[in-house]
């Protein structure tokens, strides 16, 4: 979605009925893990945006400080897609890949339109706040609106290319490379979103193999990290499935 995409002219929704293309068993499903953690950090962001008090200055700084914290995330998570899985799809689907393709060159304008946005509303006087804040949030919100239906497309369509001409052991490789390619850092950010927003069944199975491929300290780190995102009745379901106690760092009872 383009800058020009924030008036009344927006693309209309993805059809409702639309077939869902699912295999006939379970696949390795590139997509919805990281969309779900991208519906969370947008939703979340979009709400902080929407109450934000214009003249409260800690509160300028932590909101658009977040609205940077999700443009970043969404840059990334397109450059990931353009360089693993739009290639993976048109290197055995020519074109398979083209819709969402173009998508990201007009959600990649409308990232830079939003930080031009909120870095002018930053920079205001405090009595011109208010509009600006306003136009921020209804554009950060088409940008959340036209994300859930390009997610829709790619968790459909895209999914089932690459079920279609790939393999299970090419998926996982696909999966791995795509992972490896990741900083640190970036686990960490998308960690904090992709935890607090799986089911807990997936949540226990995202972490029972991040503890198979990391150090015992380095586990109990990366759990002190999404703790404080992860509700009280989904952490104690999250700790009877691994086994922890109440705190990570104490041993199970």
């Amino acid at each position: 979605m383009s800058h020009a995409a924030f008036s009344s002219d927006a693309r209309p929704a993805a059809s409702a009925d639309a077939p869902v293309i699912a295999p006939a068993a379970p696949r390795l499903d590139l997509y919805a893990p990281i969309h779900k953690a991208l519906r969370l950090a947008l939703t979340d962001t979009l709400v902080l945006v929407g109450r934000l008090d214009v003249q409260d200055p800690g509160e300028m700084v932590s909101t658009l400080g977040r609205l940077e914290d999700l443009l970043d995330l969404c840059t990334r998570h397109l450059e990931h897609e353009n360089t693993f899985l739009h290639p993976a799809i048109e290197a055995r689907q020519p074109d398979g890949a083209r819709r969402t393709a173009d998508d990201h060159v007009e959600h990649l304008a409308s990232i830079e339109a939003l930080r031009a946005e909120g870095e002018a509303l930053r920079a205001a006087r405090p009595e011109t706040r208010a509009t600006l804040a306003l136009r921020l949030y209804r554009h950060l919100a088409l940008f959340v609106a036209e994300n859930l239906q390009h997610m829709h497309v790619e968790e459909t369509v895209n999914n089932a290319l690459l079920w279609a001409h790939y393999s299970d052991a090419e998926l996982v490789d696909l999966h791995k490379r795509l992972l490896d390619s990741l900083p640190p850092a970036e686990h960490l950010v998308v960690a904090r979103w992709m935890v607090p927003a799986m089911a807990p069944a997936e949540r226990a199975g995202m972490l029972q193999g991040a503890r198979a491929g990391m150090p015992p300290e380095a586990f109990l780190g990366y759990l002190e990290h999404v703790r404080p995102h992860v509700d009280a009745r989904g952490w104690a379901k999250l700790g009877r499935a691994l086994g922890i106690a109440e705190r990570p760092g104490q041993a199970a009872a």
